[in-house]
């Protein structure tokens, strides 16, 4: 009898921890997401004002990779781009938790975004020379270097977006 009393509650909390381990991932995938969500979103709609019209002079004419951009839209056009772009991701992932298509296309956008803010750390100085320079981040690296986590949010929404997608196609 006490062998089967020692189940039941071991059963018990295997039940309670996999709740809680349910509760908690649903919990931290909110949280990850909105994590991308609320930069894309506020640094997006940022971009439409003078202010970071500037902010992004040295970053973009600083990366050759990026430079262009101001030939082609020039310093306000590309700033705008940049802006719309960010703010389409930030809605396609608000609705990835419902659209597989939405978290595919999201994913993939952002994902590109975090992909070139990344980049810019390899053009960029971004280590604090006052400080000895590598591992100590100056300004411009502190900002970018959260990206990499961005990045990797975005790439498990598209992952779970293609998932889904897949899962689809075999089920018809």
């Amino acid at each position: 009898m006490q062998h089967t009393h020692i189940d039941t509650n071991t059963s018990t909390r295997i039940a309670q921890a996999q709740k809680l381990a349910s509760v908690l991932t649903t919990a931290g995938r909110t949280v990850a997401l909105a994590g991308v969500v609320l930069p894309l979103f506020l640094i997006g709609i940022l971009k439409f004002t003078a202010v970071e019209i500037e902010v992004l002079k040295p970053l973009i004419s600083g990366t050759p990779w990026l430079a262009w951009l101001y030939p082609v839209f020039g310093e306000a056009g590309a700033s705008y781009l940049l802006g719309v772009v960010e703010v389409i991701a930030a809605i396609l992932l608000i609705a990835s938790p419902w659209s597989a298509r939405a978290a595919v296309v999201g994913g993939a956008i952002a994902s590109a975004i975090f992909i070139t803010t990344i980049s810019i750390m390899l053009a960029l100085p971004v280590w604090e020379v006052a400080s000895g320079g590598f591992p100590w981040l100056d300004a411009l690296g502190s900002f970018l270097i959260k990206d990499v986590a961005m990045l990797g949010v975005s790439l498990a929404v598209l992952a779970e977006g293609l998932t889904k997608l897949v899962n689809k196609e075999r089920q018809q």
